[in-house]
């Protein structure tokens, strides 16, 4: 790893910390020559990923395009970066669980609205309009509807201590 103040190509780590998930690796770093000290980031990536999109065409798989979508849907909602990030590995975590080398667009598409059902019903309802492509107030109503069975609260997100005891 190249030193970000002189390009000194020598670095050494001087502390390693996994996040609570266990998904990424934050690493502080210390430059051999001039001593600065700087972090970096190790995360987890899917490779060898295939996507296959609703009109047969393939395409390797791509988080930026996760985080476009999550980004539209969450979009003026208050959501931390962290929580964002925990959010995308979460998604990549499951699909990640499928243990194949192929997946639909619509199965990654499941994945990311099960995942939004218990983090923000809000943006929730914003992917399913798009991704299932409501067409009136009717679909919408009974998107809603459902959600509320299932027992999501609608205008915001959970917790994980919600999830467990129903409090926020």
């Amino acid at each position: 790893m190249h030193c970000p103040v002189c390009s000194h190509d020598d670095t050494r780590v001087v502390d390693s910390r996994m996040n609570s998930e266990g998904d990424s690796i934050r690493r502080r770093r210390e430059c051999d020559k001039c001593g600065f000290r700087f972090s970096t980031l190790e995360e987890m990536e899917l490779l060898d990923l295939v996507v296959v999109k609703r009109d047969g065409v393939r395409e390797a798989y791509s988080r930026e395009k996760i985080e476009r979508g999550l980004h539209k849907a969450l979009e003026k909602r208050s959501v931390t970066d962290m929580a964002f990030r925990s959010l995308v590995h979460g998604v990549e975590r499951d699909i990640q669980r499928k243990a194949t080398s192929e997946l639909t667009s619509a199965e990654i598409g499941e994945i990311i609205m099960e995942r939004l059902k218990s983090f923000d019903t809000v943006a929730y309802i914003r992917f399913a309009s798009v991704y299932r492509k409501f067409e009136d107030a009717q679909t919408f109503q009974k998107e809603l509807e459902g959600l509320l069975r299932s027992g999501g609260r609608v205008g915001g997100r959970r917790t994980k201590m919600e999830g467990r005891r129903g409090k926020r």
